[in-house]
């Protein structure tokens, strides 16, 4: 396949890859997050400093909202920024790819111009920022009817979630529209990153073959999803602090459900 691109007038042929999908297994996740183990404990260094740096972000985001006095809004705010992790990953696929190829590592690794498809990334970034904005805004507006739009220091708002009709009832709302959200940002991320660094396809195809894989294996899909669901509370568990070795893991953890799902780049 290829693609017709101009530049001042001149046109550009570029050939695109064509994407050769394959299904997983359901033993399939846990051999990622194993395979995801040995690049962060191969890689301390590079995977773990990752991990703080996310972790750092999180943590200054709780920050400035306790600042403002938006304590309430933290738990909405914590879910939403761990739904971008999946794009701020990509130096952890790069370190795994890199690792593949038994090369050196460097802070280059984490450059856009060593990715196939940096701009095409704009696609599957805008959809996840759009997956925040909206998951924000569903959060501001069930805060806003059901405590009357008070605000609510950090440990009335826990008060108020776990010992009151409304606030229970905002929870169980609330999660229930989070899932479905954080799910479709894990469907439209789930390869469609880790593809454009190494396939030269456009943004629109790398999240259809994402979006094609949950849907026609949900079984293992889902059982991903449900780990990285999973660790991910317990990252989140701890403050944030849990995200520094979460984080990488999980990153690690996708390139091999990556590698596994999708055939790699003729040479």
């Amino acid at each position: 396949m290829t693609a017709n691109t101009s530049s001042g007038g001149v046109k550009e042929t570029r050939h695109m890859d064509s994407l050769v999908l394959r299904a997983p297994n359901m033993s399939s996740p846990m051999r990622w997050v194993s395979a995801g183990w040995d690049d962060v404990w191969r890689h301390p260094l590079y995977s773990l400093g990752y991990g703080f740096a996310f972790t750092f972000g999180g943590l200054l985001m709780m920050f400035i909202l306790f600042k403002l006095g938006w304590e309430a809004l933290i738990p909405a705010a914590a879910g939403g920024f761990v739904m971008l992790g999946p794009l701020l990953a990509v130096g952890l696929y790069a370190i795994s790819r890199r690792d593949e190829e038994g090369k050196a590592l460097d802070l280059s690794v984490i450059m856009p111009n060593r990715f196939a498809e940096p701009r095409q990334l704009a696609y599957v970034a805008l959809a996840l920022v759009l997956a925040f904005i909206v998951w924000m805004q569903v959060a501001l507006l069930l805060f806003a009817l059901f405590s009357n739009g008070h605000s609510l220091a950090a440990q009335d708002f826990v008060t108020f979630v776990f010992t009151t009709k409304s606030g229970l009832t905002m929870a169980s709302i609330g999660t229930l529209i989070g899932m479905v959200i954080a799910m479709f940002a894990f469907s439209v991320s789930a390869l469609s990153i880790p593809i454009l660094l190494e396939h030269h396809v456009d943004g629109i195809t790398a999240i259809s073959a994402s979006l094609r894989m949950v849907l026609m294996h949900p079984g293992p899909m889902l059982v991903w999803a449900w780990l990285i669901a999973l660790y991910t509370f317990f990252g989140l568990a701890f403050l944030f602090l849990g995200l520094i070795v979460v984080f990488p893991l999980m990153g690690h953890a996708t390139w091999h459900a990556y590698r596994e799902m999708v055939q790699p780049p003729a040479k």
